[in-house]
């Protein structure tokens, strides 16, 4: 019987060329030759990356000798047959600073499983151990990953530092990403749960104490959300402590979900400094991300569908149900602050109506249910174009809309007595409370609608199947009145448009899509053209733009110069009146 761990060494050995190294020992390989691969995703963000393209050099070695190996496909070797224990040794470009892949410079390191531990074939059930070294000249660095330590274990690494780690299989080491460096760093405790806040990246003047007491606020609010009677953090079962990791930039944003910790991008400039009052947009938006991803400790990475247990991270996972796991947590993320107190009511209608406005904005949710979205994940919502916005939808946005009509019918329809948050609870209790203690299972693709009505004993049947399996619109003008609110739409601007979306392409402005059937496509207006002039009037900016429009009328015709590629052509638009698609949610009764 091989009881024995798999060993993984992994060393930023260069740092100025962003490169880690790593030595695989497999104390028991195949007899026929090991087989190795390198996860072709990542869960949670459903496109195939090809991680396996950043492995540089690989070679293997066995009782001193060489090994020879042999690539069999995009993801996959196969070392010669060997005699006693197999080393593996591979270097790893890291220089991808997203949330989804791997990262090394000077300042810091970081990475996710995925991206760096070839998966041992037929030993993934076996313990994984992780030994952490520290790069030379960087005697200040420390480690920060929710992985836990190998207590026990010769070498074993203390709190935050380098040396052995312990995972109990191959699932649970690439789900616990790791950073290294000198961050800043903040801490607290909910409901007993440890957790860190890690910021990497500069960050002048960063209030910590502010975020921590608004993170642990959130996080108190969720735990006590799925277990009102225990209190009892998700993560437990995986790690002692929760680890969110924050890279801070210029303009970034972003998060990727994990098991007992999270990756997250923020921009600097909407993190709070000391003595800085109030609390902005920016400041909401980083809430409202940390509240996203935390809940997704409960649903989706405990709370999964079928399709997703076990994962096959070599090929695409399908599944029409990302509408509940990413629909509905982009739900609950704004609703949590809410009851969290770390928004104001005010400040979460708002937020609310600004998802409404941005679903009816796209054309393509009357061509693509949020069903059909899961599906086609990878191949479309993943890969967007400028034709994206009048052919699809988006499975968050519009899968919190159907979140929202589905609280709101059950209220209405048990009279205040039940909500989804029952359908939460029960989802948690039968599937994801004891995900990682050997009964794990996931929603079939059909089993909301009974899940639901065992909840709540509310047929959601039909609903699901117009708003979520087909294109219908959610009545949510209907549904919010019957819980005391009123939903009015109105026009934005109130100047005539030519139906485009537009960006800034150098100093001049260029059509980023046109939307089906309105005043730019009906005049044989095109994504990528570049717009001169509006009746022989210069247009350089969005504002620029607005205000050329703002002289004429719904209706009037306008001639509209653009180069497509280096040709000048010319249109006549009639212009469209603006559409009623901003929207304001307000009580009705106070």
């Amino acid at each position: 019987m091989n009881d024995a761990p798999v060993i993984y060494r992994l060393e930023p050995f260069d740092l100025a060329g962003h490169r880690y190294r790593i030595t695989l020992t497999v104390a028991q390989p195949a007899a026929e030759g090991q087989i190795f691969s390198l996860p072709a995703w990542i869960p949670g963000s459903y496109l195939v990356r090809d991680f396996s393209r950043q492995i540089e050099t690989l070679s293997a070695r066995a009782g001193g000798r060489t090994v020879a190996v042999r690539k069999l496909d995009n993801h996959t070797w196969q070392a010669d047959p060997a005699a006693g224990a197999l080393e593996l040794q591979y270097t790893v470009y890291a220089w991808d600073l997203s949330v989804r892949g791997a990262h090394l410079d000077e300042s810091h390191g970081f990475f996710n499983g995925t991206s760096v531990f070839l998966r041992v074939h037929d030993q993934d059930d076996q313990p994984c151990v992780l030994d952490l070294v520290a790069p030379a000249g960087e005697p200040n660095w420390k480690v920060y990953t929710s992985l836990p330590e190998a207590r026990g274990m010769a070498g074993a690494a203390r709190r935050h530092g380098f040396g052995r780690y312990r995972a109990p299989d191959y699932d649970a080491l690439i789900d616990h990403p790791v950073e290294m460096g000198t961050p800043q760093v903040a801490r607290f405790t909910a409901h007993g749960a440890e957790h860190e806040l890690v910021f990497t990246g500069v960050a002048p003047r960063l209030d910590l104490a502010r975020i921590a007491a608004d993170v642990e606020q959130i996080c108190a609010t969720q735990i006590a959300f799925f277990e009102p009677r225990t209190r009892r953090a998700p993560f437990l079962d995986s790690s002692d402590r929760y680890v969110f990791m924050t890279m801070v930039t210029g303009d970034g944003y972003g998060g990727l979900e994990h098991r007992a910790s999270t990756a997250l991008m923020t921009s600097r400039k909407d993190l709070p400094v000391l003595g800085q009052a109030g609390q902005g947009e920016g400041y909401r938006q980083f809430l409202g991300l940390v509240s996203h991803e935390y809940f997704h400790t409960w649903n989706v990475k405990r709370i999964k569908p079928a399709a997703f247990v076990p994962y096959d991270l070599q090929s695409p996972d399908l599944t029409r149900l990302l509408w509940v796991f990413e629909g509905f947590t982009s739900y609950y993320d704004d609703l949590l602050l809410l009851r969290a107190q770390s928004i104001t009511q005010t400040d979460y209608l708002r937020l609310l109506a600004k998802t409404i406005s941005s679903v009816l904005r796209t054309p393509g949710r009357l061509k693509q249910s949020v069903a059909e979205s899961s599906f086609d994940a990878w191949t479309r919502y993943y890969k967007q174009d400028e034709n994206s916005p009048n052919a699809l939808v988006s499975y968050y946005t519009k899968g919190a809309l159907v979140a929202l009509g589905l609280d709101l019918l059950i209220r209405n329809e048990t009279g205040g007595e039940r909500s989804l948050d029952d359908v939460m609870r029960l989802l948690w209790q039968r599937y994801g409370r004891d995900f990682y203690q050997g009964r794990a299972q996931g929603l079939d693709e059909d089993g909301l609608p009974a899940l639901i009505r065992e909840a709540t004993g509310v047929d959601a049947r039909r609903f699901i199947a117009r708003h979520a399996y087909g294109t219908a619109d959610v009545p949510l003008a209907e549904l919010l009145a019957g819980q005391g609110y009123s939903l009015q739409m109105k026009a934005g601007l109130n100047i005539p448009s030519l139906d485009v979306r537009t960006r800034k392409q150098g100093d001049a402005l260029a059509l980023a899509t046109v939307l089906e059937g309105g005043a730019g496509h009906k005049a044989g207006l095109s994504a990528g053209d570049v717009l001169v002039a509006v009746d022989g009037l210069k247009v350089d900016a969005p504002a620029g733009l607005d205000t050329l429009l703002a002289q004429y009328r719904p209706g009037d015709r306008v001639l509209v110069h653009v180069f497509r590629r280096d040709e000048l052509r010319a249109y006549r638009v009639r212009l469209a009146a603006p559409a009623a698609l901003d929207c304001t949610i307000t009580p009705t009764v106070v």
